[in-house]
């Protein structure tokens, strides 16, 4: 009997582990920024979704009455409403195979972030960023020309890569680029005024968290890591939370 309670003990640790319901809520009308990466047929992963899930969440998203809002529209959004922002980042050719038909369906809008240097990985083309563009559906920022991690590289770099990126991304897009992401979440102050002085007006991090549009430093956005391999319920509660598990 004692073995039986011990198993049962530790079942419930491990689920909790990984459904933590347990913690406290977050309030309602507070944005939820997502950080998802590509969405394709591949397998899931951390960084894939597939289309199928991937419009599961935008269903769920609708069903619960979500404004959808491009992150640059954070700072004005005032309405005592739930907002949420689904940001891509590196910009994969998926999201215009499968995450531009989701957006365009349910006429909802998302941020992606190109790297116009990445290497590695098959990218959006010019003349598919310029159809999104067109579309009103998405809003492209920067992640940088070739995703580098600024605090391995000096200033200098690292302010170059910041600036050209902006460049190279509103040659693409034809309009000004406003919004930033950093690679793998790496930063320091010096390169969040690089982001600042050069131009932008919100730059999103990695840091797991549900807080506030802070106005007065909109360049530390914390986002929601959705990872391709989760299911609704955990999807619920990272809305809901910010985390599904420890």
């Amino acid at each position: 009997m004692l073995f039986v309670f011990i198993l049962f003990g530790l079942g419930a640790l491990v689920f909790l582990a990984y459904y933590n319901f347990w913690r406290f809520t977050r309030a309602p009308f507070l944005p939820r920024i997502l950080m998802y990466h590509n969405t394709s047929k591949e397998l899931p992963s951390g960084m894939n979704i597939s289309p199928e899930l991937l419009e599961k969440q935008i269903q769920y998203l609708i069903k619960k009455q979500y404004t959808f809002l491009k992150i640059s529209d954070l700072p004005n959004f005032t309405k005592p409403a739930r907002h949420v922002v689904l940001t891509f980042d590196d910009g994969f050719a998926g999201n215009y195979t499968y995450l531009f038909e989701l957006l365009k369906k349910y006429e909802v809008s998302a941020t992606i972030y190109l790297t116009p240097d990445i290497q590695g990985v098959e990218a959006l083309t010019p003349s598919q960023i310029k159809e999104m563009q067109a579309s009103g559906f998405v809003e492209f920022g920067a992640h940088t020309m070739t995703h580098i991690n600024l605090t391995k590289v000096d200033n200098d770099t690292a302010k170059k890569e910041i600036i050209q990126s902006k460049k190279a991304v509103e040659k693409l897009i034809g309009v000004v680029c406003q919004a930033f992401a950093y690679p793998y979440g790496r930063y320091n102050e010096e390169h969040v005024k690089m982001v600042k002085n050069a131009g932008f007006t919100t730059a999103v991090t990695t840091k797991k968290a549900i807080a506030a549009f802070d106005n007065s430093n909109p360049y530390i956005l914390p986002r929601l890591s959705i990872s391709g391999c989760i299911n609704m319920i955990q999807f619920y509660l990272i809305l809901s939370r910010g985390r599904y598990k420890l």
